[in-house]
């Protein structure tokens, strides 16, 4: 029976295990490599505890930054002081990773499917269909809810609030009602690079020698009980550097200036 061990989700974690190192030792020249994934932060992963831990991001591709993620936490538990340098740290992966992911995308194809067993807990958009927004909003499916609820008592979640790629999109209240119902620790992850690295869904490599960032922060102090759901989605905007005071309008030399920083940014290995 040890060996067919499963997750909550009847996954079978051998399967899941050895999915994780092939994927990631074909993935890992995509951060160390033909692209640089500059990490910082890497000692909070380590003093995080086991179980109930949501890390939530801004969000640049499909599957990139996803996995950027299990590359980052592994390589941060196995030791490694912000890098993923040497990829052994895939041997013995941390099995109670799981990250949230619309159901439309995860049933997009075979590697979309495959790569749901590793960790996916799909869910339904309620806002959004085939790609595009939608005017009436469907009701939340409340085994969505559930799922996330079975992944923080079993491990950590990653979920990416504003639900798109788009940049300074809003961020969903369902990720505030998850944080103040199951209250976990709430980790934000902020990534750079990614848009330019990878096509859309991030499966393919669009363009070498981009410096990609990842940066993981403290952990946000939150009041479960007193804060209201508007409080925690703009604190959430906040520490994911999402919020509109982020945005400004660039003069055109400083957008020129900032062309040749992204060149000099370019690393040769």
């Amino acid at each position: 029976m040890g060996l067919f061990k499963r997750n909550p989700f009847g996954h079978i974690l051998i399967i899941k295990k050895w999915l994780i190192r092939i994927f990631g030792l074909i993935t890992h020249r995509r951060y160390r490599g033909f692209n640089e994934l500059h990490i910082e932060g890497s000692e909070i992963i380590r003093n995080l505890p086991d179980k109930n831990v949501l890390f939530i991001s801004n969000h640049q591709t499909y599957f990139a930054d996803v996995v950027a993620m299990f590359h980052v936490f592994n390589a941060s538990l196995s030791g490694r002081e912000d890098s993923i340098k040497n990829v052994g740290y895939l041997w013995q992966p941390k099995m109670n990773v799981y990250y949230v992911a619309a159901s439309e995308t995860m049933k997009s194809g075979l590697l979309p499917r495959i790569l749901a067993y590793v960790g996916a807990i799909t869910v339904e958009r309620t806002w959004r269909a085939g790609g595009k927004d939608v005017t009436e909003k469907r009701e939340v499916n409340p085994n969505d809810t559930e799922n996330i609820k079975i992944a923080l008592a079993d491990g950590w979640v990653i979920t990416f609030p504003q639900g798109t790629t788009k940049s300074f999109k809003p961020v969903r209240k369902g990720t505030a009602h998850i944080i103040k119902q199951h209250k976990p620790i709430v980790v934000p992850i902020v990534i750079d690079g990614f848009r330019r690295s990878f096509d859309k869904k991030g499966l393919r490599l669009k363009k070498k020698n981009i410096l990609q960032s990842f940066t993981i922060k403290e952990p946000l102090e939150i009041d479960y009980e007193n804060e209201t759901i508007e409080q925690i989605v703009e604190k959430v905007e906040y520490a994911i550097e999402q919020h509109a005071s982020f945005l400004k309008v660039i003069p055109a030399e400083e957008i020129e200036e900032q062309e040749k920083l992204n060149r000099l940014r370019q690393w040769e290995y």
